[in-house]
């Protein structure tokens, strides 16, 4: 019997969810390109030196990433507003104009010296580039600015002309401070300090503020559809998670302004608020585990059940835990821009943002594709992929950890006779191919998540197909 999605302009999303896997596979090349140049210093250079490898695997992070949320956003709002998409071409025609931009930037990171980049570019109009994460040139900053405004006008127009509920106006207040952070990154002031605050501005705001808007709508989407909780008790619980997120989040930015040359009192506004950013991540936790515990029916797709509950249990362990180890200021002085701050940020975009989309897309692909969840097969090799993925990344992890604290100990702890920094990365190697051995791992499991998408049903096994109305039927 053929099979329909509930609202038929859901389908654009699946555009931007295979966009996001591809680009989120190349983030992983890359990254494991950088973990082995760490220990093979000559490696691809100089082709690929680690500068550029290095700007290629964040902006990756944040391009797919952006994908992804974009995906969610089209498949779940016109669901939440019960009405079409406002316009489904317009989606179509940003997607291939952000894919576009974002492929030609990454063609212009690899194939033209980044000096030469920003002369062809027009920096020299209006300086952007060169800080970390927001390398981008100014036509592609613009071209971002262009896209996400007709993305959110396309978005709120779906929400105003349908219901309105409380996971898509979270979602729309996430997206649209998302948007309006990114403006900061046209700032550049000549003065350093006040550089370096408008920069965390748009950083720290983003995955430590408007980004845990978007997670938050996410995971509580995924959940309502998987447990079949009352709305009214997952609403409860988000309002909770975001009034912590936003309290603890946006005085929170104090702890990178330590150092910068801001004045001190935000050695305690920053520390006392960094503190209570992992109350939030915990609440999610417990959300995620008491919506489970409660759940309604058994869903099919056990698979999305999985990665919502891994988003909770890692992001509280990436975002709260770790971030927390670093975040008060007599620590942060040794540990600041170590590699105990990469083992952090791995940690915490893997499990708040990486794991949120990857249920997002593991709940609503099977819809897209025309049943409502799928074998069990094809979801056995999802759970392989997410314990893989997982133990590879705590690999990686602990490596940093464990490299960060030595190098502290070696060349930040020492009053007299401190190492250098290129003598201490020498004492480093055993723990840098460890975290390669991690990263491999890592890229197994994404293989083996992308190679669900090919596994139909056993010789024996009924795949479940959706029907129009939420009802499941055997095909």
């Amino acid at each position: 019997m053929p099979t329909t999605l509930k609202y038929q302009s859901q389908s654009v999303a699946k555009l931007y969810f295979i966009a996001a896997l591809g680009l989120f596979t190349g983030q992983i090349l890359f990254g494991l390109t950088l973990g082995l140049q760490y220990v093979i210093g000559d490696l691809m250079f100089p082709a690929i030196p680690f500068n550029i490898a290095r700007m290629v695997h964040t902006n990756l992070l944040i391009v797919w990433l952006l994908f992804g949320f974009m995906g969610a956003a089209y498949f779940m709002v016109p669901e939440e507003s019960e009405t079409e998409l406002y316009s489904p071409l317009l989606a179509k025609v940003l997607f291939w104009i952000f894919l576009a931009a974002g492929a030609l930037t990454i063609l212009g990171y690899l194939l033209v010296p980044y000096a030469k980049l920003a002369e062809m570019t027009g920096n020299d109009l209006l300086a952007t580039m060169g800080r970390e994460f927001l390398e981008q040139p100014l036509p592609t900053k613009v071209g971002i600015v262009v896209v996400a405004l007709g993305f959110l006008f396309n978005i709120s127009m779906t929400v105003l002309k349908g219901r309105k509920t409380a996971i898509s106006l979270v979602l729309l207040m996430g997206l649209w401070g998302l948007a309006l952070m990114f403006l900061f990154s046209f700032v550049n002031p000549s003065n350093l300090v006040r550089d370096k605050m408008y920069w965390w501005f748009v950083v720290h705001l983003w995955v430590e503020g408007t980004w845990e808007l978007i997670m938050a709508s996410l995971l509580a989407f995924v959940l309502i559809k998987t447990t079949g909780v009352d709305r009214e008790v997952i609403d409860k619980w988000m309002y909770m998670i975001i009034a912590f997120a936003l309290i603890s989040g946006i005085l929170g930015t104090g702890h990178h302004f330590y150092f910068i040359g801001l004045p001190g009192y935000w050695h305690w506004v920053g520390g006392v608020f960094s503190a209570l950013e992992p109350i939030p991540f915990f609440m999610m936790t417990l959300f995620a585990f008491n919506m489970v515990q409660r759940r309604r029916r058994e869903h099919p797709n056990q698979a999305a059940v999985l990665w919502a509950v891994g988003t909770a249990v890692i992001g509280f362990l990436g975002a709260g835990v770790w971030g927390f180890i670093h975040t008060l200021s007599p620590v942060n002085y040794y540990t600041h821009g170590s590699q105990v701050t990469a083992a952090h940020g791995h940690l915490a975009f893997y499990g708040a943002y990486v794991l949120v989309v990857l249920a997002l897309i593991s709940y609503s692909m099977p819809l897209l594709r025309g049943r409502e969840a799928n074998p069990m097969r094809a979801q056995r090799a999802e759970m392989w992929s997410f314990w893989i993925m997982s133990i590879g990344m705590a690999v990686m992890v602990l490596a940093l950890s464990g490299a960060g604290i030595l190098q502290v100990w070696l060349q930040r702890m020492p009053t007299t006779g401190a190492m250098s920094f290129m003598a201490t990365q020498d004492q480093l190697v055993f723990f840098y191919w460890v975290r390669v051995s991690g990263g491999v791992m890592f890229l197994a499991g994404l293989l083996t998540y992308l190679s669900s998408f090919f596994i139909g049903p056993a010789a024996n096994e009924q795949e479940v197909a959706a029907i129009p109305g939420g009802r499941t039927q055997r095909a």
